[in-house]
């Protein structure tokens, strides 16, 4: 089997590591940017990469621990500022909005709590990987889901009430 060469890994790996940025970081940009540092990390090291194997899993694991990273939340990352009520109102795309509210509600969770739901939900992760990727104990990694999903269901809840007034 002829050897990947880096290019042709990010070319066909792209899709997969912007969803998982995204779903990490909340937005877009943010996510961009992860993906952006976790390639220039992996690039780096991709001949020791490449002869593990296993370049996905190996890529996912630095854009983890790029994201959950004090100095790139404290140093790099912009201040999320809410839109003013007034000037954001329902469109006509309900799907849309639904997306957004979620995605609003994922990114006002705690870095650890988000990731523990991306790598459970969309990693499909059990707990002793998760736990094993972030460096905590399983036990730690069921709170922090019990604690994210509490909060996204309170924050659902009070968006939902407040559409009907």
């Amino acid at each position: 089997m002829p050897e990947e060469s880096f290019d042709e890994f990010v070319h066909a790996s792209l899709p997969m590591l912007s969803r998982y940025a995204n779903a990490l970081a909340g937005s877009a940009h943010a996510g961009e940017d992860l993906v952006q540092d976790t390639l220039v990390k992996v690039s780096r090291a991709w001949r020791r990469v490449r002869a593990d194997g296993n370049p996905a899993a190996y890529t996912r694991k630095v854009m983890l621990h790029t994201y959950l990273s004090a100095w790139r939340g404290l140093v790099r990352r912009p201040r999320m500022v809410p839109l003013s009520e007034d000037w954001a109102g329902p469109d006509q795309y309900p799907s849309v909005d639904s997306r957004d509210l979620l995605r609003r509600a994922l990114a006002g969770l705690p870095p650890a709590q988000r990731a523990v739901l991306v790598l459970g939900y969309l990693d499909d992760l059990p707990d002793q990987e998760i736990a094993a990727l972030i460096g905590r104990r399983p036990a730690t990694v069921r709170s922090l889901r019990q604690r994210g999903l509490a909060t996204l269901r309170r924050h659902l809840v009070f968006e939902a009430q407040r559409e009907q007034r």
